[in-house]
């Protein structure tokens, strides 16, 4: 490496250099999330992790790849880099959960205008707590420097995790029946998806994004945009120890409307009424301010709610009893009835 050097690329907008400094400044966030499966170190062409099946009977693998999306421009323009890793890694890791699976590694890829170390190191630095909060391992990665396609100040960072389950474990909905209950899991924010319109409606490359908002319990609009998706995994796998759980359903693009029906089978239907759903500060501000319809907000956004679990009506108590247990505000948000299909608000 100290004796790689091309004048030629760096002339073409390319410092390979940087990458190297890029990955030193790394390295101490990636050694917090080595766990004992790592098999390789950063640096070479594939992350190797050994598989530990003790216990199962038919190992799965269970993998998910996401991106930040336009979240990122809000980044960028409050020059807050240090995490947006969380929610690239939330964003694939919730939705392994919801199979069942324990996430076991994650690799990451950023693609760049120009390579500022310090800030590579910075979105790593969240990848890494990402991971830290959801066991897995950060095992790998790539930055590519792209001058002429992005510009030099942005970036566009993805992910890839792998997990395991035992095929037994897989959760399986075809116990569901009327009368089970949904369990909400509270987000802590708007998470990942939806920025699109967020940024329309708050016009955000104009909005004063740091000035305190008396209706954001006193926080900055753009704080309250990049606080960093909720990671589930370490809740949840201790709920799949102490109960039964029949469905999971991550709730990211496309809101209550489109995530929660992936987990019912059909002739069920998710009955929620609206009242009962904590709504968070920032979507009452969304709403307002865009004067966007109702049923828009809970098809697009996930309302204050991140994920929900799906058990028996007896099993309720303990189920919200465990998640509490692990830091999770957890209360019953509907049930599931024998009438029509996919979720009814009302």
């Amino acid at each position: 490496m100290e004796k790689s050097f091309s004048e030629s690329y760096k002339e073409a907008g390319v410092d390979i250099t940087a990458g190297y400094k890029a990955v030193e400044l790394m390295k101490s966030h990636i050694a917090r999330t080595m766990t004992s499966g790592v098999c390789s170190d950063i640096g070479g062409f594939g992350g190797l992790f050994e598989l530990d099946v003790k216990g199962m009977e038919r190992p799965v693998l269970v993998s998910g790849t996401d991106g930040v999306g336009t979240k990122l421009k809000i980044a960028f323009l409050m020059d807050k880099h240090d995490t947006v890793g969380i929610d690239c890694v939330a964003m694939c890791v919730n939705d392994i959960i919801c199979c069942g699976a324990k996430p076991l590694f994650f690799l990451d890829y950023i693609a760049c205008g120009k390579n500022v170390p310090e800030k590579i190191a910075d979105i790593v630095k969240g990848v890494a707590e990402g991971c830290v909060q959801s066991g897995c391992a950060l095992i790998g990665g790539e930055t590519a420097e792209m001058p002429g396609f992005y510009p030099i100040d942005e970036y566009d960072l993805a992910g890839y995790s792998t997990g395991v389950v035992d095929r037994c474990k897989i959760l399986n909905n075809s116990t569901m029946k009327e009368g089970d209950v949904i369990i909400a899991l509270p987000s802590s924010g708007v998470h990942s998806n939806g920025f699109s319109l967020v940024r329309k409606v708050f016009d955000v490359e104009s909005a004063d994004l740091k000035t305190p908002v008396e209706e954001l319990g006193g926080k900055s609009l753009g704080e309250t945009l990049l606080t960093p998706t909720k990671i589930y995994v370490k809740p949840m796998l201790k709920l799949f120890e102490n109960v039964t759980v029949k469905g999971v359903s991550h709730i990211t693009g496309g809101g209550f409307y489109e995530n929660i029906p992936r987990t019912l089978p059909k002739g069920l239907g998710a009955y929620i009424a609206k009242d009962d759903v904590r709504i968070l500060p920032i979507f009452k501000l969304l709403q307002k301010t865009g004067n966007i319809a109702e049923r828009d907000m809970f098809n697009t956004f996930n309302m204050g709610v991140g994920m929900i679990a799906i058990v028996n009506a007896e099993d309720a108590e303990k189920a919200i009893s465990v998640l509490q247990g692990e830091g999770i505000d957890a209360y019953k948000l509907g049930v599931i009835r024998n009438q029509e299909d996919g979720v009814v608000l009302y």
